[in-house]
């Protein structure tokens, strides 16, 4: 009787890096998330070593594994890199095969992927020209409030009124929004302010066609942004379970492709 074979994808994200195992079934037997660090290496490998341990498999068990994300290159052990916009495809069209557009927030940048009824990348874009829009520009918002990051998705879900921000600049929103707080505005609605910013810099992006498929960290802590993105397009969103491992997960089943492929 043969063993089990089990594949890894390892998602070196700009903020966090994030490791999944799969096995034969593409069902996840085990994960591990850690904040990148300013030791890259020593992140990578405890992150890894802490999926392997979740899924308590052997490293002699583990077939392939293909590495994704910005510092993918720095996955000293993987057998294969692919790139992240490949990987959000993969692991969301998983989960949702039919023609989607796909938003993925990330620390630093936000992309936008389209996919039509067959699985085949048909469209692509990204904002890296500033932060705003992704998780960095609500952890600095965060900051200057004094607010702990993991507090922010339960204020803004107090807020009693909408207050639209006049800039979508990082510095300058949140200058703006601590002016306001001065002048009598409550915090929860600054809050949801932020939130309300960080949409309408997606949606600017690009139009969004076919179901919306939103994956991320973001995503994953901050569901007031679903909402709110539901109430500008009038279409419920989609979310993967798990979806800030979308990214590994995709990297994980193109591992077992590889591997099978020969």
């Amino acid at each position: 009787m043969s063993k089990e074979i089990y594949f890894a994808g390892v998602d070196v994200g700009t903020s966090y890096i994030k490791v999944v195992i799969i096995d034969g079934k593409n069902e996840i037997v085990g994960s591990r998330t850690e904040r990148s660090g300013a030791d890259l290496q020593m992140s990578i490998t405890s992150a890894f070593d802490g999926a392997m341990a979740a899924a308590n498999v052997a490293r002699d068990d583990v077939g392939h594994i293909t590495a994704t994300g910005f510092g993918r290159r720095n996955v000293s052990f993987a057998d294969t890199t692919k790139t992240e916009i490949s990987c959000h495809a993969k692991g969301a069209f998983h989960h949702y095969p039919r023609k989607i557009t796909i938003i993925d927030i990330g620390g630093q940048d936000t992309k936008i992927i389209k996919m039509d009824e067959e699985g085949k990348r048909i469209g692509f874009k990204m904002n890296r020209k500033c932060a705003a829009g992704t998780g960095t520009f609500l952890e600095e918002i965060a900051h200057k409030l004094n607010v702990p990051m993991d507090e922010m998705n339960s204020l803004a879900t107090k807020a009693t009124k909408d207050v639209a921000l006049g800039s979508f600049c990082t510095v300058f929103a949140s200058t703006e929004i601590l002016t306001r707080i001065k002048e009598g505005e409550k915090v929860e609605n600054m809050v949801k302010s932020a939130y309300e910013s960080v949409v309408k810099r997606v949606i600017e992006m690009d139009s969004l066609e076919g179901a919306v498929v939103m994956t991320g960290g973001v995503v994953a802590y901050n569901d007031t942004i679903l909402k709110i993105l539901e109430k500008y397009t009038g279409n419920e969103i989609l979310t993967p379970p798990n979806p800030q491992l979308t990214g590994a997960f995709g990297a994980a089943l193109f591992a077992k492709e590889i591997y099978h492929a020969g």
